[in-house]
C-alpha cells in the first residue's frame, strides 16, 4: 500500500497546479513567467492549459476559489512564492479534509474499503 503522501504528489498537486496555471493564464500571463512563478516547465504549463495533466481530481467550488484567489495574489505580486507554498498547504489540508486524499487512494492503490490510515494520520 503506497503512503498516502504519493495521493498528494502523484494526484492532488498536480491538479493544485494545473487550475493555478489556468487561472494564471486567464489573468493575462503568458507561459513562460507561469512556469518561472511556479518553479515548473514551459512544457508542463502547456500540459497544465490542455488538460494533459493535473486533471485526475474534480475539486469542489470552495477549493477552486482558494485557488482562484492565490492566482490573484500572484498575479497583483500581492503574495511571494513563500506565500504560494504556504498557501498551497493550506489548499492541501483543505483537500484533506473532505477526504479525497481518502478517496483517490482507495481507488488507485487497492486500499481495502475499511482502510482508515489517511484518516489516522491526524492523530
Amino acid at each position: 500500500m503506497k503512503a498516502p503522501c504519493e495521493m498528494v504528489v502523484w494526484y492532488v498537486i498536480p491538479t493544485i497546479r494545473s487550475e493555478l496555471a489556468k487561472e494564471l493564464f486567464k489573468l493575462g500571463m503568458i507561459q513562460k513567467e507561469i512556469a518561472v512563478l511556479l518553479d515548473i516547465t514551459q512544457p508542463a504549463v502547456s500540459q497544465y492549459l490542455s488538460d494533459k495533466r493535473g486533471k485526475e481530481l474534480e475539486l469542489n467550488p470552495e477549493i477552486l476559489v482558494l485557488i482562484k484567489n492565490l492566482a490573484r495574489d500572484l498575479n497583483q505580486g500581492k503574495a511571494t512564492t513563500k506565500d504560494m507554498v504556504s498557501r498551497t498547504c493550506q489548499i492541501c489540508r483543505e483537500i484533506k479534509s473532505y477526504d479525497i486524499i481518502c478517496q483517490i487512494h482507495k481507488e488507485k492503490d487497492n486500499v481495502p474499503p475499511n482502510c482508515s490510515v489517511c484518516l489516522d494520520l491526524d492523530k
